[in-house]
């Protein structure tokens, strides 16, 4: 556990620096420049998403189950996570209607992604990690809203089409493989087998 904590801690802590401090933020990196700071903000962010992963895959081993989701919610995961990917890839692909909409894409995709899979897991090492994202994502939109950071002007309806075509395409890949060569779960117990 206390590598999935510290994962956490080193992943969300570099990404938080906007949200805590974006003055100090600004003055290294006009100090450093901007590929210092860059380089140095990708090491700690890769560094935490390595511990995060590692400390993820054995503290979920511990077994330790804090509630059982209803298998109900996990189909409600399932719809969830499916959005979250189309926000993931509105974020990703020029703007459309929908990236104006969101506002944000990314931080709804990733409290779509935490939500689902707190409904989807009760182990405590699920609900520390989906549930520290969650809070963190949470923080950040309102920290967004009050740094006033531009959203992007709306585009052509074409991308969000692609878009959503495009998180259909990965969201199946996901489910038929991709989770669990990643994470060692299929999202579908049935394809388990």
């Amino acid at each position: 556990m206390t590598i999935l904590l510290l994962g956490i801690i080193l992943f969300l802590g570099i990404h938080s620096v906007d949200i805590v401090a974006p003055a100090w933020r600004q003055r290294q990196v006009e100090r450093m420049g901007e590929g210092t700071w860059k380089g140095i903000y990708s090491v700690f962010a890769l560094l935490g998403l390595i511990l995060l992963i590692w400390g993820y895959g054995a503290a979920r081993n511990e077994g330790v189950v804090l509630y059982e989701p209803p298998m109900g919610l996990r189909h409600v995961a399932l719809l969830l996570m499916l959005l979250s990917f189309i926000a993931l890839a509105v974020y990703a692909l020029p703007a459309g209607k929908l990236k104006a909409k969101l506002k944000h894409p990314m931080l709804v995709a990733i409290k779509l992604w935490a939500f689902a899979h707190l409904l989807a897991n009760g182990d405590l090492a699920s609900v520390l990690l989906f549930g520290t994202f969650l809070i963190w994502a949470v923080f950040d939109r309102i920290s967004v809203k009050r740094r006033h950071v531009r959203t992007p002007a709306p585009g052509p309806a074409k991308w969000d089409l692609i878009a959503v075509i495009v998180a259909f395409v990965f969201y199946l890949l996901f489910l038929w493989r991709v989770h669990y060569w990643l994470i060692g779960v299929y999202p579908l117990p049935q394809l388990a087998g």
